[in-house]
């Protein structure tokens, strides 16, 4: 079954206290986040179709980068959109009306989804045409009823949520076609919103979204 992944990058690395947006921060071998994403989904499928969102004022720093770094990784760019749902929107573009076809959604700041995780995500995204990956919460979780009361609720209850979020192409397509609502916080919400159920499998808790400086810590720490 044809694979495709979008990969979106619109950060502007505010959290990351800089200028430089921190999908471009380098980590590791000097290489910017981004690349070492790009790289891991190669690395999974070197037949995979990578399609790389990224504002349209960002593009020219990304092909300097790719230049100064030899990034090889085939990819095309699409133009970033208003919000999260526009982005992926104009990457699902890209991708033609195949019915035998699966495309994962991923966070450009997302370097260190594991190989067995893309593996289950997509071979599960075949039959159940809508999968994304969870770990369990381990911390416990209250819940605000006013600015001064709260109340535990069970942490079992709760996953967090991760990418790549995976679907069918036909599936995602046609959720897509829905009208922007701010309820649409992820590629699952999208789906959900039509109806179709969302199957979960496990992720890794290595998978983190880069955007703070301690996280850059971790990085740094995880590449070695």
């Amino acid at each position: 079954m044809k694979r495709y992944a979008i990969i979106v990058a619109g950060g502007k690395g505010l959290r990351m206290g800089g200028e430089v947006p921190k999908q471009f921060l380098p980590i590791g071998d000097g290489k910017p986040i981004l690349m070492h994403t790009l790289q891991t989904f190669n690395s999974f499928d070197s037949q995979m179709q990578l399609i790389l969102v990224l504002p349209a004022d960002q593009q020219d720093t990304w092909q300097e980068l790719c230049r100064q770094h030899g990034c090889s990784t085939p990819h095309q760019v699409a133009t970033g959109g208003e919000t999260r749902f526009h982005s992926v929107k104009n990457g699902l573009a890209l991708i033609p009306n195949e019915a035998n076809a699966v495309v994962g959604v991923h966070d450009g700041v997302r370097p260190f989804v594991s190989q067995e995780v893309l593996q289950r995500c997509y071979r599960l995204a075949e039959g159940k045409q809508a999968v994304i990956p969870v770990i369990p919460v381990i911390e416990t979780i209250r819940k605000l009823h006013d600015s001064e009361i709260s109340k535990t609720v069970p942490r079992s209850e709760y996953r967090l949520v991760q990418t790549p979020q995976v679907f069918s192409v036909d599936l995602l397509k046609r959720a897509y076609e829905q009208p922007y609502t701010t309820a649409f916080t992820d590629d699952a919400s999208v789906v959900e919103a039509m109806g179709h159920p969302v199957w979960l499998t496990e992720g890794n808790r290595e998978n983190i979204k880069l955007t703070t400086p301690f996280d850059l810590k971790i990085a740094e720490s995880l590449l070695r």
